[in-house]
């Protein structure tokens, strides 16, 4: 069984909480190992927005404890209707994170059954140590580079794949095809934008991210290619353009990677639009129909290497400026 950063985090951060509050001989010390744990978030900016909502909430915690328990006295309807109250005014104020962690602060007045000010103070340095421990122990976050390359590796192995596919079902429209890679992209694409949106959360002041761009890249062309495969159903099994388009199709499988030579086989696309259009016109509905699909495939996997183009400077135009800075080897 696998431990979390989470649970060593809160391991750490609930010893060390209640450490502290009982060696300052604070009332009620453990309740700062229950704040710890309530604050240990996913994220940096999770856990900074948490710590202010929970320390706020329990301020106004102490503030409505003293008011409910002082006019109606110390009873657990009274606990009842100050909650009725109490936490409304937290949703007004959209820090409702801070519900948990500000119970514990009327329970522990509750059970005291008095308000004084050195108790009070004791129950302040409970907020400030449970709440800081929690903060300080989420500065640590893991790297997730590492697990967001290997989905990129996955993703990119997949696409291939489909690809792959795409040109054998063009060849061989029989083929039979289980496409259990467009389920496992689906599955790869949700855990990353997951990955992405806590990365950026562990960062707080940097503005961009390196793999956002590319995942949502990944996705669009993903969307063209679910596209692709009803139309390369109904292609025609002896079909020159067919075959030429098949074997482009396989040459761009093996093409998918990081880096962008989608302008070289654009050029190549272009090429095979220009064998497209001088094809006689069709003779009948079927060869009509056939002739739109296969026009409309052209289209989609234009726009597919269209949007790799516009992500990434083309690694082809790279090396040949390369070339010509440098001059003939």
């Amino acid at each position: 069984m696998k431990i979390g950063y989470r649970t060593i985090k809160t391991a750490i951060g609930t010893p060390i909480a209640i450490w502290i509050t009982q060696t300052l001989g604070v009332a009620n010390f453990v309740s700062a190992g229950i704040l710890t744990i309530l604050c240990i978030q996913p994220s940096r900016k999770l856990s900074v927005l948490s710590a202010w909502d929970r320390f706020f909430a329990c301020v106004l915690a102490i503030l409505f404890s003293y008011v409910f328990f002082k006019l109606f006295g110390y009873s657990p309807i009274v606990i009842g209707f100050m909650l009725m109250a109490f936490i409304p005014v937290l949703v007004y104020f959209n820090i409702t994170q801070g519900i948990g962690t500000s119970v514990v602060i009327i329970l522990n007045i509750y059970g005291q059954k008095m308000i004084t000010l050195p108790f009070l103070t004791d129950q302040f340095i409970i907020i400030v140590v449970g709440v800081g421990v929690g903060l300080l122990m989420n500065l640590y976050m893991p790297n997730l580079e590492r697990k967001m390359r290997t989905l990129q590796v996955k993703l990119e192995n997949n696409f291939r794949l489909i690809l792959h596919e795409i040109a054998t079902l063009i060849e061989d429209p029989d083929h039979e095809w289980d496409r259990k890679e467009l389920e496992e992209v689906n599955r790869i694409l949700r855990r990353a934008g997951n990955l992405v949106g806590i990365d950026k959360e562990n960062h707080l002041l940097r503005d961009e991210h390196p793999y956002a761009d590319y995942f949502s890249m990944r996705g669009r062309q993903f969307v063209l290619l679910q596209t692709m495969i009803p139309l390369v159903e109904t292609l025609p099994r002896h079909d020159e353009i067919s075959v030429q388009i098949a074997d482009f199709f396989e040459r761009l499988s093996t093409a998918v990677h990081p880096g962008n030579t989608a302008d070289k086989f654009l050029e190549e696309l272009k090429d095979l639009k220009r064998q497209f259009r001088r094809e006689d016109l069709p003779a009948n509905q079927e060869e009509f129909e056939t002739r739109s699909n296969l026009f409309q495939l052209l289209h989609e996997i234009e726009d597919y290497l269209i949007i790799k183009s516009k992500f990434k400077k083309s690694d082809i135009k790279a090396k040949q400026s390369k070339k010509r800075q440098t001059g003939p080897a």
